[in-house]
């Protein structure tokens, strides 16, 4: 069977004066997701005009990966860190390439 790429993104808008903070934890999981097998590539990106927002971009070899990566020690410690960081819930989409 051959695998299908799967490509997140995810959206994190920071509560006023907890931007810093955001974006550290932000950063803090480059490292440890790039480190992981499934991963093909994961990014951050800020809005360029208002409100702030920061958005992950991440690319999979399969949602099985991603579902790993879901269960890590470095995962479940960065969304427990940044619940408290943000204005609105978590949201991520899964997504296949079209075009």
């Amino acid at each position: 069977m051959k695998r299908m790429p799967l490509y997140i993104f995810a959206r994190f808008e920071p509560l006023p004066g907890k931007e810093p903070q955001l974006r550290g934890e932000l950063a803090r999981i480059l490292e440890p997701t790039r480190a992981e097998p499934g991963c093909v590539r994961i990014h951050i990106y800020e809005s360029t005009r208002g409100p702030l927002v920061y958005f992950i971009h991440s690319e999979w070899i399969d949602e099985a990966a991603f579902d790993a990566h879901a269960e890590l020690p470095h995962t479940r410690r960065f969304v427990g860190a940044v619940v408290d960081l943000m204005a609105n819930p978590f949201q991520a989409v899964r997504s296949k390439r079209i075009g």
